[in-house]
C-alpha cells in the first residue's frame, strides 16, 4: 500500500473507531441522568458502587477483545481466511464458558465484591439490585467482546459502529421504559443494560451470518498448538489489564484519605484522562488492526511508518487535551461541578494532565501496537515494571506525607515508565 493510501485508510479507520468509542460514555451519562432525577439519590449511588465491581469483572476479561483483534488481523495479513474464522470461534467458545461461569458464581462474586466496597446499607441494597439484574448479561457481554474484536481485526469498523449504536440506543430506550415509566430504579438500570447486550449480540450474529460459513471449521478448532497460543496470550493480557485497573483503583483509594475536596478534584481530573483515552483508543484500535495485518504480511517498513504516524497523532491529541483544560480550567471543569472549593483546589493540580496525557498517549498507542503483534508477554512485563518502579514507591511516599501532588507524580511516573518500557521494546524491533 502506497504511503498516501495507507495513511488515508488508517485515518478513516481511526475516525470510525473514535466515533464508536464516544457512544459508550454518552450512553453511560444518560444512564446516570435517568437515575439522578429519581427522588432517592441512593439508586444513583448504588449503581455507581456496583459499576466499580463490574469494571473489575468485565475489564479483566477485556483480553477477549484484544487478543481476538490481533490474532485475526495477523491471519488476514497472511491471507488465511479459514484461520480467521477459527480464531473467532475459539475465542467465542471461551467467552461463552467464562460468561456462564460468572452467572453460576454470581452469589459469591456479589458477596465478596460488596464486602470490599464501603457504603451505607441503603446504597448497597440499590447496588445489589443493579448487580442482580445486570449479571445475567455476562455471557452476551463477553461474546460481544469477541465479535467486536473479530470485526476490528478485519478492519470492519463500520459494523462495530453499528453494533455500538444499537447497544447505546437500546440501552437509553430501555432505561426510559424501565426506570422512568415502570419505576424499577436500579433494577431497571441493570436490566436495560443486560437486555441491550443481548440485542447487540443478536445483531452481531446476524452481521457475521452474512459472511461467515461454519461448515468445515468445527473439527479443526481443537488444534493444541493454536489453543496453547490463545490461552498464553490471553493470560498475559489479563494480567496486564488487571494490574492497570488496580493501579487506578489504588490511586483513587489513596486520594480518598486526603478528604472530600481532593477526592472530588482527583475524580474530575481522571474524567479528563478517561475522555482523552476514548479518542486515543480510537487511534490505538486502528494501530492494532494495521499492525496485525502488516505483521502477518511481514511488512516491516510500513510497520515502522505506522508507529511514527500513529504515535505523532496520539501525542498531538493528548497534548491538546491537556493544554485546553490547563488553559481554561474554570470554564471546562465548571461544566462538571458547581462547587467553588473543588474548582479552586483543582486549579493547583490541573498541570499534571500534561505529563500524564503526554506520556499516556504514547503508552496507549504502543499498547495497541503490541496487541496487534500479539506480544502479550511484552505488555505484561512493561505493565508490572511500570507499577512497581514508576508508581508504587512514589504513591506510598505520597500517602505517608499526605501529598496529593505526590500522588499525581506517582501516576505521571507510571505513564512515563509505560511509554519508556514499551518504547524501548518497539525500538529494539
Amino acid at each position: 500500500m502506497q504511503p498516501p493510501t495507507f495513511l488515508r485508510s488508517f485515518l478513516k479507520l481511526t475516525a470510525i473507531n473514535i466515533l464508536s468509542n464516544l457512544l459508550v460514555p454518552i450512553a453511560g451519562l444518560l444512564d446516570l441522568a435517568f437515575l439522578g432525577h429519581l427522588s432517592e439519590i441512593r439508586h444513583l449511588a448504588g449503581v455507581a458502587l456496583a459499576t466499580v465491581l463490574f469494571n473489575y469483572l468485565y475489564w479483566t476479561f477485556g483480553f477477549l477483545r484484544m487478543s481476538t483483534t490481533g490474532m485475526t488481523a495477523q491471519a488476514v495479513g497472511r491471507e488465511e481466511e479459514a484461520e480467521t474464522i477459527r480464531i473467532g470461534l475459539r475465542h467465542g467458545i471461551l467467552a461463552l464458558l467464562l460468561g456462564v461461569v460468572i452467572v453460576l458464581l454470581q452469589v459469591p462474586i456479589r458477596q465478596l465484591g460488596f464486602a470490599l466496597l464501603s457504603a451505607t446499607s441503603e446504597v448497597k441494597a440499590a447496588g445489589e439490585a443493579f448487580y442482580n439484574a445486570l449479571i445475567w448479561g455476562a455471557p452476551a457481554t463477553l461474546i460481544n467482546f469477541v465479535i467486536i474484536g473479530w470485526l476490528l481485526g478485519r478492519s470492519r469498523s463500520h459494523s462495530v459502529l453499528i453494533l455500538t449504536a444499537i447497544n447505546s440506543i437500546a440501552n437509553v430506550v430501555l432505561d426510559y421504559a424501565l426506570i422512568v415509566r415502570l419505576g424499577w430504579a436500579s433494577t431497571g438500570a441493570g436490566l436495560s443494560t443486560a437486555i441491550s447486550q443481548y440485542l447487540t449480540l443478536v445483531a452481531g450474529l446476524l452481521i457475521l451470518s452474512r459472511t461467515v460459513q461454519l461448515r468445515g471449521h468445527i473439527t479443526r478448532l481443537w488444534d493444541l498448538s493454536a489453543l496453547k497460543t490463545v490461552f498464553s496470550l490471553n493470560r498475559d493480557i489479563m494480567i496486564r489489564t488487571f494490574v492497570l485497573i488496580s493501579t487506578f483503583a489504588v490511586f483513587t483509594n489513596l486520594g480518598s484519605a486526603f478528604g472530600a475536596v481532593p477526592l472530588s478534584a482527583n475524580a474530575l481530573l481522571l474524567q479528563v484522562v478517561t475522555l482523552a483515552a476514548y479518542f486515543i483508543d480510537g487511534i490505538a484500535f486502528a494501530t492494532e488492526t494495521f499492525a496485525g495485518v502488516l505483521y502477518g504480511e511481514g511488512n516491516d517498513r510500513q510497520l515502522k511508518q505506522l508507529v511514527q504516524w500513529a504515535g505523532g497523532i496520539s501525542l498531538i491529541i493528548g497534548i491538546l487535551f491537556a493544554i485546553a483544560f490547563i488553559s481554561f480550567p474554570t470554564a471546562l471543569f465548571g461544566r462538571l461541578t458547581a462547587h467553588t472549593e473543588v474548582l479552586l483546589y483543582l486549579r493547583q493540580y490541573v498541570f499534571w494532565l500534561l505529563p500524564i496525557l503526554g506520556f499516556g498517549s504514547i503508552a496507549y498507542l504502543l499498547d495497541g501496537y503490541f496487541l496487534g503483534l500479539t506480544q502479550g508477554r511484552v505488555l505484561r512485563r512493561a505493565m508490572l515494571q511500570s507499577v512497581f518502579v514508576g508508581f508504587l514507591p512514589i504513591a506510598i511516599l505520597a500517602w505517608y506525607w499526605k501529598s496529593n501532588h505526590g500522588l499525581w507524580l506517582a501516576l505521571s511516573g507510571f505513564m512515563m515508565m509505560r511509554s519508556m518500557t514499551l518504547g524501548w521494546q518497539c525500538f529494539k524491533r
